[in-house]
């Protein structure tokens, strides 16, 4: 009886000018702003764009890097990070001299200005583009000797790599899809600031062991070992490009254990293995990559400017947090005048998901206040929406509120418990809201199975199911009986 849930739980996304100024004060963003703005035209690059290695020394000096390999490769980083965003446009050699030794020049490109002068998206989009060129390397494969590979004409044999690009990125996007569904949780998340790091090899073997193995195999710990190693060096490079916080395997551990790390047991200390989380401006990367991707991942402030309709039928499977926060969002966006009998005229029908929509708009006119009570009080004679305008009604202390019909109260009583059975919330907390309504009412189960209620059967059925008093259960079940043949007949 569930409606179709989204693919994850709605995230709490810091705005994007908290974003964009995150983006900007990320190590490498940051490294690659300063070799655009340093770079002139004498500045010479080789075929591919990247900094000749003459000059790499210099670059990493102006970045303040150690004068080493280190440096330079880092360096070298940043610059093919200005290259890929935009900060630099790359020129190829001309005239006669042209070939593939020959040295190009480069100049600011358009990006850089909007570095500085453009609007939080315009460097949002600048970041993603270099979290992607960050990504296209985490799944780069892994030359052990790269001139085995080469051969005599110079061509590479990458048939000898056993690397499978697509499977890599599947297996690096599956463990950050793991990593942000962890982050986000149970949508009340503030946006990632506020979650605990997970241990790097729980997220490996969240994407190798299967869910229903018992005690790992050899084979199935080795492949999580193999894993870890391989996420170890992806987050390092994630880190500099403000994707996540990572601490990495403890180094001493590696040279207790070899070249590679065993998951550890149950005495030791999982942090010396590896802790990563997504911060805010990877719980966006990540998320705008899923979006890319065709995933449904909502955001908490996705529905502001979406209808009434929209609105009710989104948030069925929210979370109480984030519903809360995104009707607050959707009424501050239009006002109160005429929200209260949107969200009424939202709420109605006969289909599976009408019971919910209901609920979640009775919560909903809660957030209205006062100004709701015309639109409540025009709908009190109406069978879908009267029983919930009354209790809206009465919760506020209001007069002249007509008592209502027998069939209504049973009609409600029936609705608000299918909206418990598409909420598919906590049992207890259902097999409480069956006992109170039915015992409310003596002879319920004699008249509820009469209710003119789409969801009349299954409701009884559920509760059936679900209550104490094995009497009661028998008695609804025999009124779940009569109810199927009734609308059967």
């Amino acid at each position: 009886m569930s409606a179709e849930r989204p693919t994850l739980p709605p995230v709490r996304l810091h705005t994007e000018a908290e974003l964009a100024r995150d983006a900007l004060a990320a190590p490498l963003l940051a490294r690659a702003a300063r070799l655009a703005r340093w770079a002139g035209p004498t500045t010479r690059v080789g075929a591919g764009g990247e900094l000749v290695e003459a000059q790499l020394p210099a670059a990493a000096e102006h970045l303040g890097l150690a004068a080493d390999e280190d440096g330079a490769a880092e360096a070298s980083e940043a610059w093919r990070i200005a290259v890929d965003t935009g900060l630099l446009d790359v020129h190829d050699p001309e005239g006669d001299e042209a070939g593939d030794d020959a040295e190009g020049t480069v100049s600011a490109g358009e990006n850089l200005g909007l570095l500085t002068g453009g609007s939080p998206q315009d460097v949002l989009a600048i970041w993603l583009d270099g979290l992607e060129a960050v990504y296209a390397d985490a799944t780069a494969p892994v030359f052990e000797d790269f001139a085995d590979l080469v051969g005599e004409d110079g061509s590479i044999d990458f048939d000898a790599l056993d690397w499978d690009p697509e499977a890599e990125a599947d297996f690096l996007d599956g463990v950050l899809g793991n990593l942000y569904l962890l982050t986000v949780g149970d949508g009340d998340g503030d946006g990632g600031s506020g979650e605990a790091p997970v241990p790097l090899p729980a997220l490996a073997a969240s994407v190798i062991v299967p869910d229903d193995m018992g005690e790992p195999s050899d084979d199935v710990l080795e492949q999580v070992s193999e894993a870890m190693m391989r996420l170890d060096d992806q987050f390092r490079l994630f880190e500099p490009i403000g994707l996540v916080e990572y601490r990495p395997v403890d180094e001493a551990l590696l040279a207790e254990e070899g070249d590679q790390a065993q998951p550890p047991v149950d005495d030791e200390d999982v942090t010396r293995y590896g802790m990563v989380k997504l911060t805010p401006l990877g719980l966006y990367g990540i998320r705008a990559r899923m979006l890319d991707a065709g995933v449904d991942a909502p955001a908490v402030g996705d529905l502001a400017d979406k209808g009434a309709d929209v609105l009710l039928g989104s948030i069925g499977h929210y979370p109480e947090s984030a519903a809360r926060s995104e009707v607050e969002q959707w009424l501050a966006g239009r006002g109160t005048d005429g929200a209260a009998a949107d969200l009424l005229d939202a709420a109605r029908g006969a289909d599976q998901q009408a019971p919910l929509r209901r609920l979640h708009c009775q919560q909903a006119l809660a957030l209205v206040g006062t100004e709701a009570e015309p639109a409540v009080r025009a709908v009190l004679q109406d069978q879908e929406l009267g029983g919930l305008a009354r209790v809206w009604l009465a919760e506020r202390g209001a007069a002249d509120v007509p008592p209502p019909p027998e069939s209504m109260i049973f009609w409600l009583a029936v609705d608000t418990i299918a909206a418990q059975l598409q909420a598919e919330g906590d049992l207890t907390e259902l097999q409480g809201l069956v006992e109170g309504l039915s015992g409310q009412h003596s002879g319920f189960f004699d008249e509820v199975w009469r209710v003119d209620h789409p969801a009349t059967a299954e409701v009884l059925e559920a509760m059936g199911r679900v209550h104490s008093d094995k009497k009661k259960a028998k008695e609804a079940r025999k009124a779940a009986f009569k109810a199927r043949s009734r609308s059967d007949g």
